[in-house]
């Protein structure tokens, strides 16, 4: 009994494999639904690239609302202090964004470069 479970059990594992190996498992399946074929680095420098522009925008927006708050002031020294803080935030977070973005296209540059040669 014992050396007919193991015929069954090894023709099992030869059928399986067999019908493994005619498995799609899926390799190319982005070229082939319309996804795109481009490399990690540069759909990551895209994202990157949104990722600090919506921040720049949001930024910007900050400095805006600073400049209205401003403007609104009326004369009133807290309100005014609020303001130029405000402002502040906005080119500080700006200026931490331009960082940022110099930082990873210095570095994705050094890696492109470096896997290219």
């Amino acid at each position: 009994m014992k050396k007919i479970g193991y015929v069954l059990s090894a023709a099992a594992a030869l059928t399986l494999g067999h019908a493994a190996a005619a498995v799609d498992w899926g390799i190319g399946y982005a070229g082939n639904v319309g996804l795109g074929t481009r490399e990690v680095r540069d759909v990551a420098v895209s994202v990157i690239q949104t990722l600090l522009g919506i921040l720049g925008i949001l930024a910007l927006i900050i400095v805006l609302i600073g400049g209205f708050k401003w403007m609104t002031a009326g004369g009133n020294e807290e309100n005014v202090a609020s303001a130029k803080k405000t402002i502040a935030a906005g080119i500080i977070g700006l200026i931490i964004i331009f960082f940022a973005y110099a930082i990873v296209a210095f570095v994705f540059n050094v890696v492109g470069s470096s896997l290219t040669e």
